[in-house]
């Protein structure tokens, strides 16, 4: 195994701050003094829940994404708020999209969404022994919620019917626990 050597920033420069990412550049001097720049967005991490009203079930939710204008098929997941706790947000999240609350939830994993420009940390959450409360929707939201067979729901994965990468890996995580 080759080791990296770490790149060194010697300069940073906020490009934009939003409410849901920031992007900054930073100019990095690598083991050679060749200067290089790298594009990182900033984001607070999020949560997806894989939902299971019965153990070989799984609570998708379709939803449109304006950045790829259609509908996808997904696990319910939210953005963690500043300071809020991954499980906190978690329960909140999975009772905004899809009216259930949970009594069971075990972390099952975390991961980078997309490692290459992003810091964003997204913690998967198993959820079970729910019940339904009644959805709390954010204004900017609307959910379908569907319950699949977790088999059913892993072929639409491999047929390419869900392409949500979270979702993908949620999924298979589950399917392997």
């Amino acid at each position: 195994m080759v080791l990296v050597t770490r790149e060194n920033s010697v300069e940073s420069k906020r490009l934009f701050d939003g409410y849901i990412i920031s992007l900054r550049q930073d100019k990095l001097k690598l083991p050679d003094d060749t200067i290089v720049t790298r594009e990182i967005v900033e984001h607070n991490g999020g949560v997806v829940i894989a939902c299971q009203p019965q153990p070989d079930q799984i609570i998708l939710i379709r939803q449109y994404r304006y950045p790829i204008d259609k509908e996808i098929l997904e696990l319910p997941a939210g953005r963690i708020e500043v300071g809020e706790d991954p499980l906190i947000c978690a329960k909140r999240e999975l009772t905004e999209e899809t009216g259930f609350k949970a009594q069971g939830w075990q972390e099952m994993a975390r991961f980078y969404s997309a490692p290459g420009f992003c810091n964003e940390l997204l913690y998967l959450y198993k959820a079970s022994s729910i019940e339904f409360e009644g959805k709390r929707l954010d204004i900017d939201e609307e959910t379908e919620v569907l319950v699949f067979p977790l088999e059913e729901a892993w072929s639409l994965c491999l047929s390419g019917k869900i392409q949500d990468a979270k979702t993908i890996a949620g999924l298979a995580l589950l399917r392997n626990s």
